[in-house]
């Protein structure tokens, strides 16, 4: 046996060597405690962060006043403001020195070279620098190189596979209108919205952007898109009254906001926020300061890094000195055997083989429709508990859709969903023929009368314009056959009284080409049965029943459905214009529509199979608690009885609020600080959150949740900014099919640790019983690495192609604080360690008692390690099932082609010269090799013996 040598009296002695380098010593030692401590101080703010809701709080901003609440007069007060003639340029330009330009801070996103250097920061990465500093101050070259190309790569890969810098602000800014018309020293002019200030009177037509926060003084029939701040399919009707001062911003009906799109109508409006201190400015500031999350995994690689770098540290401090003390051994051969004690623990493969699994987890997903933005995202999917969803455009279809009609002969119930006119309508489930229904085609034809919007089939799908809701009438024409182009060929319209808040209805007057006349009203129906005398029965008019209509106006509601009424009348067959009194009798009712954004029909079993994986859905919407409770009740949520509404979540306490929001599934009315404290309670209940959305008033619960979730199709860029990952079909059903990808990313990354460890393991043990034994170094630090970063990344990658388990998605979600390794894994991983160092250990031995060299015993060394990988590998996919199964033997491509890869990289390592310069090989003969085959057979048998042996205790009962 080849012994450590003694020291010799021309060799370096331990003291000389000692006061030579122990400045060095001292560094390191002190650098690692660092290293060690602001880790742990991170992990601790980290966990900090989830436990206390309020840990990432901002101090509030100055309190604007409520201008909603106030009247026209005293808001033109506060502000100084010329509501005839507006501001004149010197108080413009002193009010701009004041406020500031009317857009959003610009954020400096991070230089690609921080990136890179980012890639740096792992404990294993530094324990790697200090030991290639080592191995450079004792000149050993190419030690010191091959440490440093080892980490060079691992960095470079996480470089590249790192998703691009945060962008979210930007994406709100480009959401800005670019220019205001404005009144100015008594002139109208155009300006760019940049230079609006505070006082500036704005004027706002259909097609515009609104470019500030406007308090509305002048309206005409003014409409206004806000899905992007409150989530309501349908655009706002606006007034200029006051509201009362808790109002939410989808009940503001006063405001114009910045960012969100008027639809129709005219309005003048007096600017009261520019900038940060727009509602839209005060969601991006909300989004700057929101801390995200470490992810799970993350964390607890963070904590294995330290486990092993601890141990690393320990037990090298430990070998050194007993090598030192009681075996003699020269200090700089000592070094030199730490240093590959210290290489032979490290899994320096392990930083590529995470990156490389979340790698092929995220192009999985974008074959998918589901676009990961941040590669650890793609795991986190994987322990979800719940999952926050908006209701607009992501569970229901963001097309209103007609479900219901209510005649004097009953209900109609329409089947068919968004602006595809595909459908039926059917009575008591049985369809309908229409042709045969008069008063259901009068009610149409109204409808479709009665109507600005537009559709058109266009490039495969069906593309409308104009009101949702008269889109939704269009389209329900369509299903009975009637053409809204062809209704009004036969009927032109001569006249129109449009649409009002003050008369809460629309009339328009058509003629036919035989000289008849008809008047079609459409509009809020209680507004219409104040002004019909009769109703239209399949028997002919009749007088009007108030409490039916009543009763069936509730029952629609009752079910989250918008109603609108319809009804008609005769006119004078010369008749070319259209009057108010026109309308004062004579008025036939003829029915109600009630009209709905319905759910995704994917949506629905999306959401049963997430009960099934144990995940919760919660709908957090801006909409209102009647329609959200509703929708809910179709998707077959848990618990759809009650809401949480953003009134009652201002009364409720942090700890009230917790304790109801594991039990409510239904959040209605509620803004975007609501959603963002939803979900930071919901995390620090313990929960791993997702949070999808499409608007803008999603960022800040996007960007605080575990996985921000946008919508690809209609989510704005500023929700896909702040988020990890994009679905591009905007299908609540991609996120299951990315849970049970994120689930299966996980096993595959911890069955690639478990195969990973106790190859780490049985070298470090080889290392210790060399020198604990006083003997020579069975494999040398430049053949450890060669085997860790080769042979064992390269069969370790296999794993991450291995197919989910089919309990994957039956499985409750894991644990947040869940350990990397459960007991069973760590007796696999110690249990294979000390198999994997007695074949090495043995091997190195026996032939050198059998008279090969030095060079010779370590190459078959090395060959035993790497043949024990393989048969690992093939034992390892199946932790407690048998492996020997020549269907789960060869079921993966993968594993075959990492085979052959090693197989053939390891012939290179041992036959051809230029490798011998390096590592010190020598070509193996046909015995050995046969020895080296046997061992890695013998390996084998004998865990699948020990997976028999656990199936006997447990029964068979446990899962592979």
């Amino acid at each position: 046996m080849n012994e450590l040598p003694s020291r010799s009296s021309g060799g370096q002695s331990l003291d000389v060597f000692f006061m030579a380098h122990l400045n060095l010593l001292l560094v390191m030692l002190v650098f690692t405690a660092l290293v060690g401590l602001l880790g742990w101080i991170k992990l601790r703010k980290k966990r900090a962060l989830r436990d206390n809701p309020q840990a990432s709080a901002q101090p509030p901003a100055d309190k604007a006043p409520d201008w909603h609440a106030m009247t026209v007069e005293a808001v033109i007060q506060e502000l100084n403001a010329d509501r005839e003639h507006g501001l004149d340029e010197q108080e413009v330009r002193n009010r701009l020195l004041r406020f500031g330009p009317n857009h959003l801070p610009e954020k400096k996103p991070r230089s690609a070279f921080l990136r890179f250097i980012g890639q740096f920061h792992n404990l294993l990465i530094y324990v790697l620098l200090a030991t290639a500093l080592i191995t450079a101050l004792l000149e050993h070259w190419t030690d010191t190189l091959v440490i440093l190309g080892v980490v060079i790569i691992n960095s470079i890969i996480g470089f590249v596979q790192e998703g691009k810098a945060e962008d979210a602000l930007q994406a709100i800014k480009q959401m800005l209108s670019s220019h205001a018309v404005v009144q100015r020293n008594g002139k109208k002019i155009d300006i760019s919205a940049a230079d609006l200030v505070p006082g500036d009177v704005v004027f706002l037509q259909s097609g515009d952007k609104v470019p500030a926060d406007l308090r509305l003084f002048s309206v005409k029939s003014l409409q206004v898109q806000e899905a992007v701040l409150t989530g309501e399919s349908v655009p706002t009707e606006k007034q200029a009254d006051p509201v009362v001062a808790d109002a939410m911003i989808g009940d503001r009906s006063n405001m114009a906001y910045s960012g969100t799109l008027v639809t129709f109508g005219q309005a003048k409006g007096v600017v009261v926020g520019t900038g940060v201190r727009t509602e839209i400015g005060h969601i991006s500031m909300m989004v700057s300061q929101v801390e995200t999350l470490t992810t799970p995994l993350l964390q607890q690689m963070a904590v294995f890094a330290r486990w092993i770098t601890g141990a690393v540290i320990l037990i090298s401090a430990l070998v050194f000195a007993f090598g030192i003390l009681v075996r003699g051994g020269e200090a700089v051969d000592m070094f030199m055997m730490v240093v590959g004690l210290a290489v032979a623990a490290i899994p320096e493969g392990l930083p590529a083989i995470l990156t490389v699994t979340l790698a092929i987890g995220v192009q999985s997903l974008a074959s998918r429709k589901a676009i990961i933005r941040r590669l650890p995202a793609v795991e986190t999917l994987g322990a979800l508990g719940i999952i926050c969803s908006d209701k607009t455009g992501t569970l229901t279809c963001n097309e209103m859709t007609v479900c219901s009609v209510i005649a004097t002969d009953g209900p109609i119930d329409v089947s068919g969903t968004g602006y595809e006119p595909v459908g039926e309508f059917l009575r008591e489930g049985k369809p309908m023929d229409v042709e045969s229904e008069s008063v259901l085609l009068n009610l149409l034809q109204t409808a479709l009368c009665c109507n600005d919007a537009t559709i058109e089939h266009r490039d495969g799908a069906w593309k409308t314009q104009g009101d949702p809701m008269e889109a939704a009438l269009l389209v329900a024409g369509l299903k009975a056959e009637l053409s809204a182009v062809e209704i009004l060929k036969e009927w032109p319209r001569r006249d129109l009284i449009p649409f009002e808040s003050e008369h809460k209805f629309m009339a328009t007057l058509h003629h036919n080409h035989q000289g008849e006349a008809m008047i079609h009203i459409k509009g809020a129906p209680e507004r219409l049965l104040a002004m019909c005398a009769l109703q239209r029965g399949a028997d002919g008019d009749r007088a009007i029943e108030p409490a039916y209509w009543q009763q069936a106006i509730e029952a629609l509601a009752r079910q989250g459905q918008r109603v609108l009424g319809f009804a008609c009348k005769a006119a004078r067959p010369h008749q070319t214009e259209l009057d108010f009194h026109d309308l004062d009798e004579g008025l036939v009712f003829l029915g109600l529509f009630g009209l709905i954004d319905p759910p995704r029909p994917e949506a629905v079993a999306a959401i049963k199979e997430c009960q099934t994986a144990g995940i919760r859905v919660k709908m957090i919407t801006g909409d209102h608690e009647i329609t959200a409770c509703a929708i809910a009740g179709q998707l077959n949520l848990q618990n759809t009885a009650e809401a949480i509404t953003g009134h009652m979540l201002d009364s409720m306490s942090d700890d009230e609020l917790l304790r109801r929001v594991g039990q409510v599934d239904v959040f209605a009315r509620v803004s975007p600080e609501h959603k963002l404290r939803l979900v930071t309670l919901l995390q620090a209940g313990g929960a791993i959150v997702a949070m999808t959305g499409d608007g803008v008033n999603d960022a800040p619960a996007l960007r605080r949740a575990d996985v921000g979730i946008a919508m690809g199709c209609k989510g704005t860029e500023a929700a896909k900014e702040a988020s990890e990952m994009v679905i591009t079909d905007d299908n609540f059903a991609t996120i299951v099919h990315a849970v049970k990808q994120g689930r299966t990313v996980y096993d595959n990354l911890k069955k690639a640790i478990v195969f990973l460890l106790p190859v780490n393991g049985g070298e470090s043990m080889s290392i210790i019983l060399a020198i604990l034994l006083g003997f020579t170094l069975p494999i040398t630090p430049l053949q450890i690495l060669w085997v860790n970063m080769v042979s064992s990344v390269a069969l370790a990658m296999a794993l991450a192609f291995d197919p989910a388990a089919p309990d994957v998605m039956l499985r409750p979600p894991r644990p947040a604080r869940e350990p990397m390794l459960s007991g069973f894994l760590v007796w696999r991983v110690g249990l294979v360690s000390g198999l994997f160092a007695a074949g090495v250990f043995g091997i190195f031995e026996w032939s050198l008692l059998h008279d090969s060299t030095l060079e010779e015993a370590r190459t078959y060394a090395v060959n035993t390690l790497v043949t024990m990988e393989v048969a690992y590998l093939l034992s390892v996919r199946y932790l407690r099932i048998s492996a020997l199964s020549f269907k789960r033997m060869f079921n993966s491509r993968a594993v075959g082609y990492a085979i052959g890869v090693v197989v053939a990289l390891q012939l290179i390592f041992t036959y051809v010269p230029f490798m011998e310069r390096f590592f010190d090989t020598r070509p193996v003969d046909l015995d050995h090799g046969l020895e080296i085959v046997g061992i890695g057979l013998c390996l084998f048998l004998l865990l699948e013996v020990e997976k028999w042996l656990r199936r006997k205790m447990f029964d068979g009962k446990r899962p592979a």
